[in-house]
């Protein structure tokens, strides 16, 4: 390369009596050692009669080697003080540019090896960069020896050998120290690691070839200790990483073939919504051409995998996989379940999952995008557990406790192949399960796989001695999540099993379900039509149905309900409440579940008019009086009492409307003459017959959770509550 215009080589001498300029014509180190050599004649050989020469100076257009080239450089050398500075106009490694860089020497030697620059500040731009330097170069083709010694004990070490050879140690590198370092070269990079926080030390050693045979080789080795780094959001973490790692590199022209290790052997990151532990091992080979890398084969040993291996083509500049294939066989799911499957399927209920049984899997992505998906699964098992660890069963001994699960599925065996080109299939046999308390029997599932969703046309689940039967279920994925519709019948259950499964008092009959059209949305069910239930001789019936977060901790639930012509025979016998004849009516209107349990309603309970035979047993006034907030019978009512079993009466109402807690109690709406009582009482039971028994009520707000505790405590226990 020629010398910059206007630039020649040469060597300045300045004595006390003056200077002179020698040229020394040539190029690059030629040039270079040329003035060097100069300069030593000059001071070594003094003219008769000249003083002591102060300053000597060599200026050389240009010095190239393999990626990297010098222009305008001058060297300026203060004999006396023994110091000195080197210029450089122009710097060139790569593809980069740096300009006005200034070594300024502690102490600068130059002799007939060449110059060395010890102690030395570097500058760009006038502005002093973070480190202290060393350099050693040699004349010709001899080696460039660099040194940088941190400010807080690091220190960087490279050199090249005349052939081009160039070896580069890092000790003891701080992200905080490399920050500094890349400021006025890298600022983006620069910016990046301050930005994320980044912590731990480096250790690493390059070695690069250049073409020896055809051939030029780099290897890379090292190890990072205490790494870390945080993002603001906390969605990008790590801490305490220990990681060994090795890169090996070949090429024979433009492309490069190379291999990789990585053994990741301490500290934790957390990558959302993956926390990821130390132990995985990587091994990994192919090519890179510049523009896109070529993996051949990566293989990677993670604690519950038997294999995991993934191949394909990355695009550099994009960060995006042009294509990836990636196989896992073997996976442990009770060990890679908890792991990376529940916060990536559930992550709001991660903790909640529970997994078992193998999995094989292939995944194929394209352009960044997921492509095809294909599943086997043998003996798998999943499960949820009911929010914050609640819902537990004691063992058959009645000491060990079993947690009970809201949902449960398993062994389940089989298939699932899904492509976003076109239609894929499920086809699974499950052995059985569990639906809060409802045991689930064997039953086969087969759907069909859409881009964005599913569809099943019909599945029937065994469920106690009924079938649980799902009809043209379809589900779709969007960006706000799942969302679907479908049918669901319940053909008839015997009520003593459900009850029994439910933990309920022991109940006739059965129960059958019809619900023609449910919508599902992200975290939401909506029954469209009508939910109705036969039960105790009559028949309930739900509309307005409404499920959000069914499963979460926040589950809130809103419906209608209306029941009609029920036997109150069968209710009060099924609940030990005493005995009543006769039937009634009830609505329960702006029904709301917060967690499953009652936060607000309207609920109404009446006879139904007609000449039925109407009788209620002595218990079951002394209950009903109770709930009602204390019965004030009269005192010839209560001798009464101790007569008679049971007793006639014309009709029966109650009313609660619950709001913040609170339950505004109520019965009949108006006393006969279509008044309301003197006393401030409101009538549950009106008698009739001989002789005449009414049931009164006067505290009109009850707290619900007492309410509730009364009712329970006549139930359970069985016992007659005390009338005031």
């Amino acid at each position: 390369m020629a010398a910059q215009p206007g630039t020649r080589e040469s060597i300045r001498v300045e004595t006390s009596a003056g200077g002179f300029e020698l040229p020394c014509g040539g190029r690059s180190r030629r040039a270079l050692a040329c003035s060097l050599v100069l300069l030593m004649l000059v001071t070594a050989v003094p003219l008769a009669g000249a003083a002591v020469f102060r300053v000597l100076a060599a200026r050389v257009g240009e010095i190239a080697g393999p990626g990297f080239a010098v222009h305008e450089l001058r060297v300026r050398l203060d004999a006396p003080a023994q110091g000195g500075e080197v210029d450089i106009g122009r710097l060139r490694i790569g593809a980069r540019e740096w300009r006005a860089l200034t070594l300024r020497c502690g102490r600068l030697r130059i002799d007939a090896g060449g110059l060395a620059c010890n102690a030395a500040r570097m500058e760009q731009g006038g502005r002093r960069l973070p480190f202290e330097a060393d350099v050693d170069l040699a004349l010709g083709a001899g080696p460039v020896r660099i040194a940088l010694r941190l400010p807080d004990g690091g220190r960087i070490e490279a050199g090249t050998e005349a052939d081009g050879r160039l070896r580069a140690r890092l000790h003891r590198l701080t992200p905080a120290a490399a920050a500094d370092l890349l400021e006025p070269w890298l600022g983006d990079l620069a910016a990046g690691l301050r930005g994320f926080k980044a912590t731990g030390v480096l250790d690493a050693e390059l070695d690069y070839r250049p073409a020896d045979a055809g051939a030029t080789t780099a290897s890379l080795r090292g190890r990072l200790a205490g790494g870390g780094f945080g993002r603001a959001d906390g969605l990008l973490a790590a801490e305490g990483v220990g990681a060994d790692f090795t890169l090996e590199a070949r090429s024979t022209g433009a492309v490069w073939s190379w291999s990789a290790q990585l053994d990741w052997d301490a500290g934790a990151a957390y990558i959302h919504p993956l926390l990821v532990e130390a132990g995985p091992r990587l091994r990994a080979r192919g090519r890179f051409d510049g523009r896109r890398i070529e993996l051949e084969r990566a293989e990677l040993a993670l604690d519950g995998l038997a294999a995991a291996s993934a191949r394909g083509v990355i695009d550099t500049a994009a960060g995006t996989p042009d294509a990836l294939s990636i196989e896992l066989a073997g996976a442990d799911l009770a060990r890679i379940g908890p792991r990376w499957l529940a916060p990536l399927l559930a992550p709001a209920s991660a903790q909640r999952l529970r997994f078992e049984g193998r999995a094989d899997a292939r995944v194929e992505l394209r352009a960044g995008r997921l492509e095809t998906l294909a599943v086997e699964l043998h003996g798998a098992g999943f499960g949820l557990a009911p929010p914050l660890g609640g819902g537990s069963a004691r063992g058959d001994d009645g000491k060990e406790v079993v947690p009970v699960e809201v949902l449960a599925l398993g062994p389940v065996d089989g298939r699932v192949r899904w492509s976003s080109r076109g239609p894929g299939a499920a086809a699974l046999q499950v052995g059985g399960g569990r639906w809060e308390k409802l045991a689930l029997g064997a039953f086969a599932l087969d759907a069909a796989l859409e881009p964005a969703g599913l569809r099943l046309a019909g599945a029937r689940i065994p469920l106690l001695d009924g079938t649980l039967v799902l009809q043209d279920l379809a589900l779709g994925w969007s960006a706000a999540g799942w969302e679907g519709s479908g049918g669901v019948v319940l053909e008839p259950v015997s009520m003593p099993l459900l009850s029994e499964a439910l933990g309920l008092p022991l109940m006739a009959g059965v129960m059958s379900a019809a619900l023609p059209g449910l919508q599902f949305g992200p975290g939401e069910l909506v029954l469209d039509g009508t939910l109705a239930v036969s039960v105790f001789g009559g028949w309930l019936q739900a509309s307005g149905l409404r499920v959000r977060e069914p499963f979460g901790v926040a589950s809130h639930l809103t419906a209608e309900i209306e029941a009609r012509h029920i036997d109150l025979a069968q209710l009060t016998e099924t609940f030990s409440f005493g005995s009543i004849t006769g039937h009634i009516d009830a609505d329960v209107r702006g029904l709301e579940l917060s967690n499953w349990r009652p936060a607000a309603f309207d609920a109404r309970i009446a006879s139904i008019a007609g000449d039925e035979r109407r009788r209620i047993s002595q218990r079951a006034v002394e209950n009903i009086s109770a709930l009602g907030g204390g019965g004030a019978l009269a005192a010839v009512q209560r001798s009464v009492l101790r007569l008679f079993e049971t007793f006639g009466y014309r009709e029966l109402g109650l009313r609660c409307r619950l709001a913040n807690g609170v339950c505004e109690m109520g019965g009949l709406d108006a006393e006969p003459d279509g008044g309301v009582r003197a006393d401030g009482g409101f009538t549950i039971v009106r008698g009739g017959g001989i002789p005449a028994l009414d049931v009164i009520g006067y505290n009109r707000r009850v707290d619900w959770n007492e309410l509730v505790a009364r009712l329970q405590r006549v139930v359970a226990e069985d016992v007659s509550p005390t009338i005031d």
